[in-house]
């Protein structure tokens, strides 16, 4: 039997957005502990010119709801990113694991050859289903999953291996 695009889906992004929960849960119980505002994570960075924490979650929960929405060829929808507290990234990553809990297998059948376009700042790139979920959608969305643990685990988080695969 082969892999549908569901199952190549749907559950590797719970799993992870998931894990992310745990993360941010163990994030918020480091900071009581040593009498610190949690929400001072939000801003960390490994180097300077890099995007946020607050900015790697936004990220990875709009790449995980975009690639259902686009596989399943309907409109992404566009959520804010106003997230200023761990509570409100929280609700954000809890509402894109729903997002995609949402989507039934059926609706992303076939979509392994069907056309994406993915628009950016400067062109459209172009993809089928199977090759924008391989090279484009997995590695971005773990990317950004990992540096999300990353920030956490260097700023004295204590989160392991075991807490990244869950």
């Amino acid at each position: 039997m082969s892999l549908t695009m569901h199952a190549a889906t749907a559950p590797a992004f719970a799993k992870m957005l998931a894990n992310m929960l745990a993360w941010l849960d163990k994030a918020q119980a480091h900071a009581e502990s040593r009498r610190f505002d949690a929400n001072n994570y939000l801003g960390l960075r490994l180097a300077p010119d890099m995007l946020p924490l607050s900015r790697q979650i936004q990220i990875a929960c709009d790449g995980a709801k975009g690639c259902m929405a686009r596989l399943a060829g309907i409109e992404v929808p566009k959520w804010d990113d106003t997230e200023a507290t761990l509570d409100e990234l929280r609700e954000r990553i809890r509402r894109t694991r729903d997002y995609v809990a949402g989507f039934t297998p059926e609706q992303l059948a076939g979509s392994e050859t069907r056309e994406i376009v993915v628009p950016t700042r400067t062109a459209e790139l172009r993809f089928s289903g199977e090759d924008y979920l391989r090279h484009f959608v997995l590695p971005n969305f773990y990317f950004h999953a990992t540096t999300t643990y990353a920030l956490l685990r260097h700023a004295g988080v204590e989160i392991g291996k075991r807490d990244y695969l869950g």
